[in-house]
């Protein structure tokens, strides 16, 4: 038995936590319907703003200090400590990556509730305050401070603006010490990796034309496929994970000219960032050396063909050794709960402390779930294997902030 392991039996074994885990079960129907009221409330990244004040709102039944919603739209508040002892922290995120207008109405079937963005990343805003309740009545005192932050724009077109605020401006940035992001239901996996990835709008454009009248001109959208194909024939190792993508496209003009502009946005991704640079470096050449073939093959007589590059999005590589303790006592506490965890690289909320060298993970909040980003995504909130990913967490956290 690892050090690790003592530590969470004893947590396990101890009064408080049985208090504790008494208050996770017999709150159980609280927490669903917490996640309900949530995921009813639209949160677009960029227009979470109603469902950070449900939050905020809601957690302020809980004892939290200091609670507030920031100037990047995250909510923030601290559950103190015994004083003199580290900032922990503890998050999950508000947005959801589906449209303004999407129906959110939660469906229920048994145990099983269906509506977009139910498991990711409401659920986990609901066991967060049910940590809080459980923790109140259980009279549980840590070593450290824990803060617990609801935040803004982890999905994709977010950028994990939440977490950058949180880190490189907001009033903790220079304390916290760990940190942990609950996201998806999943106890299967810990993210202690973060995917970094560079995301591109390239726009190609061109004099234009009639497509049969100044046919031999210059064409941009030749130059953008040539690109890709470019992009597409590039060599990329399987170790450390390193992918690309050509992945939305759009512009021209009509069936019969030769388009003006056109673009396609491109993802580049990589669990090392000495690899994810130098793919970086091979697209933003691969880009000029597809307009510069163009303008050589075809007239220029009406204007060259240019090409305008957008950064749409940048997240940082970054990496927990399996060492670090926060690691081992998440490994420790989830297969006590009888789950066999494996590690992972992941992108979520973890990428930007791991990217500063501050212990991070990635974990979920338990039950089970699927269909993410999807109509259909649904999770399970069947009570045993809900609490034992509960039980998982908030084990976890205690290990890491002490329990005097």
């Amino acid at each position: 038995m690892t050090p690790a392991d003592t530590t969470i039996q004893g947590i396990l074994e101890s009064e408080p936590f049985r208090r504790a885990l008494a208050t996770l079960a017999a709150e159980h129907d609280r927490m669903v319907q917490d996640i309900i009221t949530l995921t009813e409330i639209e949160s677009p990244s960029f227009q979470e703003a109603k469902r950070a004040q449900a939050w905020r709102d809601m957690a302020a039944a809980h004892g939290l200090e200091d609670i507030e919603i920031d100037a990047e739209g995250n909510v923030t508040g601290l559950r103190r400590g015994a004083g003199n002892g580290r900032l922990i922290c503890v998050a999950a995120h508000l947005d959801t990556v589906f449209p303004p207008g999407t129906d959110v109405t939660v469906r229920r079937e048994g145990t099983k509730l269906f509506a977009p963005g139910v498991g990711d990343d409401t659920r986990s805003l609901s066991v967060l305050l049910a940590w809080l309740r459980a923790l109140d009545a259980a009279g549980i005192t840590t070593r450290d401070d824990i803060l617990f932050v609801a935040d803004v724009g982890e999905e994709g077109p977010g950028d994990l603006r939440g977490m950058r605020h949180l880190f490189q401006k907001g009033r903790y940035k220079d304390r916290i010490s760990a940190f942990l992001t609950v996201d998806s239901p999943d106890m299967d996996h810990i993210a202690i990796g973060g995917v970094g990835s560079k995301r591109y709008r390239a726009t190609f454009s061109g004099p234009g034309g009639h497509s049969y009248g100044a046919f031999g001109l210059v064409n941009p959208m030749f130059a953008m496929a040539d690109a890709i194909g470019r992009l597409g024939r590039i060599a990329v190792p399987a170790r450390p994970k390193t992918t690309y993508s050509a992945s939305v496209t759009g512009g021209g003009t009509s069936i019969n000219s030769i388009p003006n502009s056109v673009w396609t946005e491109f993802d580049l991704r990589s669990e090392s960032p000495g690899e994810l640079d130098r793919l970086e470096q091979q697209f933003l050449v691969l880009v000029d050396a597809a307009a510069n073939a163009e303008n050589a093959l075809r007239s220029t007589r009406s204007g060259k063909i240019t090409v305008a590059l957008t950064r749409i999005g940048d997240r940082p590589a970054g990496q927990t050794r399996e060492s670090e303790s926060l690691v081992q006592y998440a490994r420790a506490a989830i297969e006590a709960q009888g789950f066999q965890p494996r590690f992972e690289y992941s992108s979520t909320d973890a990428n930007i402390p791991m990217s500063l060298g501050i212990p991070a993970i990635k974990i979920g909040s338990g039950g089970s779930g699927g269909r993410a980003h999807s109509l259909e995504e649904w999770i399970d909130v069947e009570p045993d294997a809900s609490l034992r990913g509960m039980a998982a967490g908030l084990a976890t956290i205690l290990a890491v902030a002490g329990v005097v």
